[in-house]
């Protein structure tokens, strides 16, 4: 008997599990949170192994200034977001290289601009509402069809950047200095980089949101970082965490009404802290 109330209460719950699916908004929500899942995790080893974890939340904050300029003047919010985060990321490059100032000066100076700024054009606009809280915390309502199609042909052209120069990334973040007398174009790639970044960044804040995206994209590989295996092995542990936590984070965001993007990130949270205690065991 008690076999056989297990069994029932497993189908009952993998029943309820797939009748999300049944919903075009869940259907649309987990494909933009796998593609996201891949693009952040994978993106997210080389920027954590520059010690560059700072950009992330920089570039969503330049994002979420691109989303308020774009409700104020009625234009589409995922385009302008990808645009001003693109700017940022170029400016940071340039401001960092030219003037030699210190990479996390320059990141902390963006980043209270962009929000500080983003606020104040919201507010002369009028159009802090529903529309904007989705963008800052993400929401699994907000994709359409259309951010699908966007997704995916952004996401497939970084993923293939991204895999296309992975050697090169993984030289310059171990050292960039040899890398430059070894011939690589390190300032091209290193602007290559940031770009990639800012353009996956812009097109997960539907889904994770901008205040919480920078956690998608750093959490996951400081976790898989704990088990101390070779970068190959790291970036596939990132990657499985990723998915776990978007996967996990949807389906309790849908059956429990919570916000997907702060539900994502405490399940990142939740695998990071599980990681800690099983290789410091």
């Amino acid at each position: 008997m008690a076999l056989m109330r297990i069994f029932f209460t497993t189908i009952d719950t993998s029943t309820k599990m797939l009748e999300m699916f049944e919903y075009d908004f869940m259907q649309r929500a987990f494909i933009a949170g796998i593609i996201i899942a891949i693009l952040a995790s994978i993106s997210g080893t080389f920027v954590v192994l520059r010690r560059y974890s700072l950009i992330g939340e920089t570039l969503s904050h330049s994002a979420l200034l691109g989303v308020a300029v774009g409700l104020v003047a009625e234009f589409n919010p995922l385009w302008s977001a990808v645009l001003f985060a693109l700017f940022a990321a170029w400016l940071i490059e340039y401001l960092r290289s030219a003037f030699s100032l210190y990479s996390d000066a320059v990141l902390a100076i963006l980043l209270s601009g962009s929000l500080a700024s983003a606020v104040i054009i919201v507010s002369l606009g009028g159009a802090f509402n529903n529309s904007l809280f989705s963008y800052l915390f993400g929401s699994i309502l907000a994709v359409s069809s259309d951010d699908i199609v966007v997704i995916a042909v952004f996401g497939a052209i970084s993923l293939f950047l991204l895999l296309l120069f992975s050697k090169e990334f993984y030289f310059i973040a171990y050292d960039e200095e040899v890398a430059k007398t070894s011939g690589i174009k390190v300032d091209f790639l290193n602007l290559l980089l940031v770009s990639i970044v800012a353009i996956i960044i812009a097109l997960s804040i539907r889904v994770v949101g901008s205040l919480l995206i920078s956690a998608l994209m750093i959490i996951p590989t400081i976790a898989a970082l704990q088990f101390r295996v070779g970068f190959l092995k790291t970036v596939l542990i990132s990657l499985c965490i990723a998915l776990l936590s978007v996967f996990s984070g949807m389906t309790l965001s849908f059956h429990f009404s919570l916000p997907s993007g702060a539900t994502i990130v405490l399940c990142v949270l939740f695998i990071f802290i599980l990681s800690l205690v099983i290789n410091r065991r």
